[in-house]
C-alpha cells in the first residue's frame, strides 16, 4: 500500500464522473474552487493541503475543448507548485487526437502537441480511455495506461444483441479492435472502405467481409458529427444486414449528429459516459449509455497502490 495519500481532484468538464470515481473509492472529490476572470482567463485555487499526495485529475476533453484543456494545464501546474508528490491527468477523453499524423502538407500534429502541453507543466502520468490511435502514447515521455472500452461494451453486447453477430470496423484502423470483440462474441469480422472527401464528412465505398443476414454491430472510438455511422448504417442494410446497431467509446455528438441519427436506421447507439452528454442527445431514445466509473477506480486503486492494471485491459491482447 502506498504511504501517500490518494486525492481526485475534478476539472470543470465532466464533474459527475469524477464524483462517480470518488463514490466507488468512497472518498470524497478534492476541493478546488474553478472559475474564470472577467477577460475569460482561467482561475484556479487548490481548496486542500495536496503536499507530498498523490494527486489525480480528472479532465476530459469535452465542449468547450479549448477551456478544458487550459483548465487542466493550469491545475497541473497549481499541484506541482503546493508540492504533490504524484500528478496523473485522467482523461477519459483524450482531444485532438485525430490529427496524429501528417497525412497531408502543413499540417499540425496536434496529439503530439497536446501530449507536449500536458507533460511539460508537470504531470507525472497520464490515464485515458480508448486513444483514437495506439501510437500515442509514444508521444508522451511519462508513463501511460491506456484502458480499453471492452469491460464494459463487451457484456452489453451478450447480454442485447442475438442471433448470428457481425462485427464492423468502419475503418481499417479500427480492424484490430473489431478482430478482438469478435473473437471474444465468436462473431464474423467485416470491414467498411471509407473515403473521407472533407473534414466530418465521410463516404462509405465497399464493405468487405459477409453480412447479409445477420446483427451488424459498428464498433469505434468516437462518434462526432455521426456522418460515418449514418453512411456505414445505409451500406450494410443495402448489403442484407438484417439490424444495425453501433457500440463506440466516446459521444461527442457534435452539430447534426442527433438529428441524423434519429434520422437514421440506426436501431441503437451504445456509448460510455467518457463525455458529458449533451442535452439533445440526453433525450435521443437511440443513445444508451454506460458508465464507466467503476472501470477508472479500479485504475486509479491501483496506480495508487503500485498494482499492475494490465487485468483491467488484458482482454484484448
Amino acid at each position: 500500500m502506498a504511504t501517500y495519500g490518494l486525492k481526485i481532484f475534478s476539472g470543470s468538464s465532466n464533474p459527475e464522473l469524477s464524483q462517480q470515481i470518488c463514490d466507488s473509492l468512497e472518498i470524497s472529490v478534492g476541493r478546488a474552487l474553478l472559475g474564470t476572470f472577467s477577460d475569460g482567463e482561467i482561475r484556479v485555487e487548490i481548496g486542500e493541503n495536496v503536499r507530498g499526495a498523490d494527486v489525480f485529475v480528472v479532465q476530459s476533453g469535452a465542449h468547450p475543448v479549448n477551456d478544458h484543456l487550459m483548465e487542466l494545464l493550469v491545475m497541473i501546474d497549481a499541484f506541482k507548485r503546493a508540492s504533490a508528490r504524484r500528478i496523473t491527468a485522467v482523461i477519459p477523453y483524450y482531444s485532438y487526437a485525430r490529427q496524429d499524423r501528417k497525412n497531408k502538407p502543413r499540417v499540425p500534429i496536434t496529439a503530439r502537441l497536446v501530449a507536449d502541453l500536458i507533460t511539460r507543466v508537470g504531470a507525472n502520468r497520464i490515464l485515458t480511455m480508448d486513444l483514437h490511435a495506439g501510437q500515442i502514447q509514444g508521444f508522451f515521455d511519462v508513463p501511460v495506461d491506456n484502458l480499453y472500452a471492452s469491460p464494459l461494451i463487451l457484456p452489453y453486447i451478450r447480454e442485447h444483441f442475438n442471433g448470428d453477430l457481425v462485427i464492423v470496423s468502419p475503418d481499417a484502423g479500427g480492424v484490430p479492435r473489431a478482430r478482438a470483440y469478435a473473437s471474444q462474441l465468436k462473431a464474423t469480422l467485416a470491414l467498411i472502405d471509407k473515403r473521407r472527401s472533407n473534414v466530418n464528412q465521410a463516404e462509405v465505398m465497399n464493405i468487405i467481409g459477409e453480412v447479409e443476414g445477420r446483427t451488424a454491430v459498428i464498433l469505434d472510438d468516437m462518434v462526432d458529427t455521426a456522418g460515418t455511422l449514418v453512411e456505414a448504417t445505409k451500406a450494410l442494410l443495402e448489403r442484407g444486414a438484417k439490424a444495425v446497431h453501433a457500440c463506440v467509446t466516446h459521444a461527442v455528438l457534435s452539430g447534426p449528429a442527433v438529428d441524423r441519427l434519429e434520422g437514421s436506421s440506426l436501431e441503437s447507439l451504445v456509448v460510455t459516459d467518457t463525455l458529458p452528454m449533451r442535452p439533445s442527445a440526453a433525450h435521443c431514445s437511440k443513445i444508451k449509455c454506460i458508465p464507466s466509473c467503476r472501470l477508472f477506480s479500479a485504475a486509479i486503486r491501483n496506480i495508487h497502490n503500485e498494482d499492475s492494471i494490465s487485468t483491467l485491459f488484458e482482454i484484448l491482447h
